[in-house]
């Protein structure tokens, strides 16, 4: 009791730091929009998220994240979790699957395309295998996440997990900027452009972010397609270890169904329940509205992190190697991935 009470004491400073910064996201894109409305010009609508990850950006590029806030900070991927499982609320279980075969045979022709083509490069460019194997596994599925979960699982040295996580870090932050725009210039629908994020962006966090950004409805798409992505991880990371267990340089798998279960990312479970619940017309609208404001809340506190947690010194210090392996296979899958999209967004298939 008092340990864990000790724990909760510890993250209160980086949670009110997170929520500083994402209510100063919040207010700044309404300050510019209300700015806007009285002097009858026409600005550009940036959305709180990219202000809450720049605000977090600006201050760990600066003044560096103080220690007493970093337990807090590293709540971010709590509430991303948690805002997804709340945002479930917006979706009822015909929305899911209007996602349709089309698109998830996307989600499955991506994963492939990254397991490939990051192995290929990273054996050109002379990674180490367990590096290279890290790098494929955060590009096909869920970036930092998944990286984090295979390390332990195939025995990767903490310096190539690093390098790993610095290199999909660095593309996730420009993935924000570029692919909003790029976005636009293919004049994308909300739906092609969800999908795409989903697809191609490879954080969770960055993958809302970017959906965000573009509509409320891409935002929407996005999710689902990255959740769709995720729910693979325990098979990509399960197929990883047994790999290097026949190498002899991980342990060997003796329980594969609790592997699974270890793995699996609850919070798609919970978004599914809550999406059931409103499907069976278990909340009202009311309930519905403050339950998806709750996940905009929860995000808010998500992007703040993403810009603490991203330390540009510390990724400059990484090596060249891993960032050109990761920056020429993830250009190349948007590229692909776009180029797909857009495919089958021509025939209205998405």
């Amino acid at each position: 009791m008092v340990i864990g009470f000790r724990r909760f004491l510890r993250v209160i400073p980086g949670i009110m730091l997170l929520a500083i910064l994402g209510f100063a996201g919040k207010v700044t894109e309404q300050s510019i929009a209300r700015y806007g409305r009285t002097h009858h010009l026409f600005l550009p609508n940036i959305e709180y998220v990219l202000w809450a990850i720049v605000f977090g950006l600006i201050v760990a590029n600066t003044t560096g994240v103080p220690k007493i806030f970093r337990p807090g900070v590293d709540t971010y991927e709590f509430w991303l979790k948690a805002g997804i499982v709340l945002l479930g609320v917006r979706f009822i279980l015909g929305d899911v699957l209007k996602m349709g075969g089309i698109s998830l045979a996307c989600v499955a022709v991506e994963l492939a395309l990254s397991l490939v083509l990051m192995t290929y490069l990273g054996r050109a460019f002379g990674l180490s295998p367990k590096l290279t194997s890290l790098l494929a596994i955060g590009s096909s599925i869920c970036g930092v996440s998944a990286i984090i979960a295979a390390k332990g699982a195939i025995d990767a040295d903490d310096e190539d997990a690093s390098y790993a996580i610095a290199a999909i870090l660095a593309l996730g932050a420009f993935s924000l900027f570029a692919f909003p725009a790029i976005g636009h210039a293919f004049g994308m629908s909300d739906t092609a452009f969800g999908l795409w994020a989903g697809l191609a962006v490879d954080n969770t966090a960055e993958a809302t972010a970017a959906g965000a950004l573009y509509s409320d409805a891409a935002g929407k798409l996005a999710v689902l397609a990255k959740t769709a992505r995720n729910a693979t991880i325990g098979f990509v990371v399960l197929g990883y270890a047994i790999y290097w267990a026949r190498k002899s340089q991980a342990a060997v798998i003796e329980n594969k169904t609790g592997f699974l279960w270890q793995k699996f990312p609850k919070f798609v479970l919970g978004f599914l329940l809550i999406s059931s619940l409103t499907t069976a017309g278990f909340f009202s609208k009311p309930q519905i509205a403050d339950i998806a404001n709750l996940s905009r809340w929860a995000f808010l506190l998500t992007f703040a992190g993403v810009g603490l947690r991203t330390n540009v010194r510390e990724m400059m210090k990484q090596g060249i190697r891993p960032f050109l392996v990761g920056a020429i296979g993830e250009f190349a899958i948007a590229a692909i991935t776009l180029v797909m999209v857009l495919a089958v967004a021509r025939f209205h298939l998405v």
